[in-house]
């Protein structure tokens, strides 16, 4: 049975958008219409690359065509965008995070079930090859029972030393690297593991902080903490009995220090950095009880590996993630419309991740362990089997 497209349109024209459309206009079910931005010049450029309408966020809010909105404004304005998305009686799927804090995240939730829309949000990088195959391994008993898992991102931010477009966004939350990249951390673990039960940690912004970039505007001046954290420790225990360590700091040096292992009764995933959809050597390893010393590299089992990354953008210049599959949540979420089941990146596993990152600031503000309230379902797996052509590995998504 041949499905209607749905129309969708993309409010932020920004960095990020380009990986978006990228994606989206390479997939059946999804009709691209097309995109705004505050600033004319970026919603044009994007357009006419990806031959698409250039248009006023306005204009996609009121077109009765169109059924999902993907938002990517920066996170700060992710809450009150998503509001005015909803309002306009559009579902809506997200840049990551869903929102900078809980309580805007939350209202949001709230505002789609009352008025029986759809609410996802990135990363939907734990449906790409890597993350599906370990979720498999998982599925399959490789490992035995989950005991133990361990996620840790070590970067640098160099905001402070480079010049930037917005410097005024620099501690704003979602400009740290707690909401910038726990949350992909916190999906692949909660893909493969299931909901957090409880939560609590310890987080703090480095004072004495300054700019060091002789051209940056705020050259010599001091970093101001405007509530961003750069160094996060969180104690996570599962639903099903799991323990993780999640740690995040952009205090250090490059290049960036990516880990993730689950450890099992039976054996131990070594997983590749959860910011990529797999390949060019982030690759799946399997170490197994009867050969302890003995890494496996796992032949990946799903499609949606990151393509070459030494394929230049179709813009001609440098773009963010260019060679990844971001926004295949929104082709699910499209085929969730049309076959009446629930979509993968859930409006609840978008606020549980948004929970965890509140309950670990304030656990380490008030010395509390905290029994998360959100309890999303783990996304479905994709059927494993498909590869190569998009269209090939768009059957993978519908289930």
């Amino acid at each position: 049975m041949d499905l209607k497209k749905v129309k969708v349109g993309l409010v932020g024209s920004g960095n990020i958008s380009y990986t978006y459309l990228n994606t989206l206009t390479k997939f059946s079910i999804i009709d691209m219409v097309g995109c705004s931005d505050l600033i004319p010049e970026k919603s044009k450029a994007r357009a006419e690359l990806f031959g698409i309408r250039q248009m006023t966020t306005e204009e996609i809010l009121a077109d009765p065509e169109i059924e999902i909105v993907v938002n990517t404004t920066e996170l700060f304005n992710h809450n009150k965008v998503t509001k005015m998305i909803l309002e306009a009686g559009k579902h809506v799927y997200s840049e990551k995070a869903m929102g900078d804090n809980y309580e805007g995240a939350k209202a949001n939730y709230d505002l789609a079930r009352e008025k029986g829309l759809r609410l996802g949000s990135a990363p939907d990088t734990y449906m790409g090859a890597a993350y599906q195959t370990a979720r498999k391994l998982i599925d399959d008993g490789m490992i035995g029972i989950p005991l133990l898992a361990y996620a840790l991102c070590f970067r640098g931010y160099p905001f402070h030393a480079m010049p930037m477009e917005l410097p005024k966004t620099f501690g704003q939350h979602g400009s740290s690297i707690t909401y910038d990249m726990a949350g992909y951390y916190i999906n692949a673990l909660v893909a493969l593991l299931g909901p957090v039960k409880r939560a609590s940690g310890y987080s703090r912004f480095f004072e004495d902080r300054m700019y060091i970039n002789t051209a940056h505007p705020r050259y010599g001046q001091k970093i101001d903490k405007n509530t961003g954290e750069t160094v996060m420790m969180g104690n996570l225990e599962f639903e099903n009995g799991c323990y993780a360590s999640l740690a995040m700091c952009s205090e250090g040096f490059p290049p960036e220090i990516p880990r993730v292992e689950i450890l099992g009764t039976e054996g131990t995933l070594i997983l590749p950095d959860p910011n990529y959809f797999g390949g060019w050597g982030r690759d799946v390893y399997l170490t197994r009880a009867g050969n302890p010393g003995e890494k496996f590299k796992v032949p990946f089992t799903h499609g949606f590996s990151d393509t070459d990354p030494n394929e230049p953008p179709k813009s001609g210049r440098r773009e963010p993630c260019h060679n990844s599959w971001r926004g295949i949540a929104v082709v699910d979420m499209a085929y969730a419309i049309r076959r009446g089941r629930p979509h993968r990146s859930s409006a609840e596993l978008a606020l549980h991740t948004v929970e965890i990152l509140t309950a670990i600031d304030n656990s380490n503000a008030d010395n509390k362990v905290y029994t998360i309230e959100t309890r999303p379902e783990r996304p479905a797996p994709l059927k494993p089997g498909f590869y190569g052509n998009p269209l090939v590995m768009e059957a993978s998504i519908d289930l």
